[in-house]
C-alpha cells in the first residue's frame, strides 16, 4: 500500500512541476493544484496508513488513527481551495490586461502593435 501511495504521490508531484513550468496560465493553475493534491497525499501517508481504526480515541478499540495527519490534510485542502481561487483570478485579471494567457507577459495581444528596431547592416554602410 505504501508503494502504490509514494508511485501516487512521485506521479502527481512529477505532472504537477512540469504543469507549472508551462507557459499559458491554465496548464499553471492545474499543475499549482496538483502539487496541493500530491502534498496532502504526503501528509496524510506520514499519519501512517491504517485501515479500520477509529479517528477518536475509543476505550473499546485496540487503537486508533492519529487526527493531527487529518487535519493537517483538512486545513491544507481550504488552503489550496483558497490559493486556486486567487491564481484563477489573477490569470483572468492578466489576461484581462494583456489580451493573451501567457505567463511571462512578454507577449502582446492580437490587437496591438508592436514597432520592431530595424538594425542597420554594418557591411552595407561601408561598402558604400
Amino acid at each position: 500500500m505504501e508503494l502504490l501511495i509514494s508511485l501516487i504521490i512521485g506521479v502527481l508531484t512529477a505532472t504537477g512541476v512540469y504543469l507549472t513550468l508551462r507557459a499559458r496560465t491554465f496548464p499553471v493553475v492545474v499543475g499549482l493544484t496538483l502539487l496541493a493534491y500530491a502534498v496532502n497525499i504526503f501528509l496524510f501517508a506520514m499519519g501512517r496508513l491504517t485501515i479500520g481504526m477509529p479517528a477518536v480515541i475509543d476505550p473499546t478499540a485496540a487503537g486508533y488513527a492519529d487526527p493531527l495527519p487529518q487535519a493537517l490534510v483538512l486545513t491544507a485542502i481550504v488552503i489550496a481551495f483558497g490559493m486556486t481561487a486567487f491564481v484563477i483570478v489573477l490569470a483572468l485579471k492578466a489576461k484581462g490586461e494583456l489580451g493573451n494567457d501567457h505567463v511571462d507577459g512578454l507577449h502582446r495581444g492580437k490587437d496591438e502593435v508592436v514597432d520592431q528596431p530595424r538594425h542597420k547592416n554594418k557591411n552595407r554602410e561601408a561598402a558604400r
